[in-house]
């Protein structure tokens, strides 16, 4: 298992719909690895493949509280397949949209349908925070962002910051022609 990079906005593989995963053999299950690994390092409770660049539709997610053993689920080709008409407010956070949180409607109960790590067709009817993650996730596998779901201003708001952030990081990189000259870094370790 690796701690992958998690892809920030405004990558744009984030905008990618997820492939559904057509076999579930040792490849998913290091994936699957990787991202339960990612994941509780990042911290966070969620995440989509997608976000590791990796475009099949595979969630992992743990709603455990943090001094309560760990609950590991997996989600493979997920599909909400029945939603409430009542809805329910939660602030949402994205570890592809670090520290920006903002309060998002959406269904308070769904019904979803995926395999298991075992290739067992399963039905789940989720409410509450396991609701709220599950769309969030789901969203995630088919190119659509939190802040799809809040205001045409705020999300303008929120990529122009993260823009303007990826522009400036893309320009403190040192060039090819930089690091050809710099032979011995001041910074090496190891």
């Amino acid at each position: 298992m690796a701690i992958r990079d998690i892809l920030i906005i405004p990558d744009k593989r984030l905008r990618a719909k997820s492939e559904p995963v057509k076999a579930i053999d040792a490849s998913v299950r290091a994936l699957v690895g990787d991202m339960f690994e990612t994941m509780y390092a990042a911290p966070g409770i969620g995440l989509a493949a997608i976000q590791i660049g990796v475009a099949h539709r595979v969630v992992t997610m743990d709603l455990a509280a943090k001094d309560a053993p760990p609950e590991p689920k997996v989600f493979i080709n997920p599909e909400i397949v029945g939603a409430s008409a009542e809805k329910s407010t939660y602030e949402e956070g994205c570890l592809s949209i670090p520290e920006y949180y903002e309060a998002v409607e959406r269904p308070q109960a769904v019904k979803v349908k995926y395999l298991d790590l075992d290739g067992k067709a399963q039905e789940i009817e989720a409410d509450g925070l396991l609701a709220t993650c599950l769309q969030h996730e789901v969203d995630h596998l088919n190119g659509v962002l939190f802040i799809d779901h809040i205001s045409k201003l705020k999300r303008d708001m929120v990529m122009k910051k993260f823009k303007k952030a990826a522009k400036k990081a893309d320009s403190d990189k040192p060039n090819s022609d930089e690091l050809a000259g710099d032979k011995e870094p001041s910074h090496h370790i190891g």
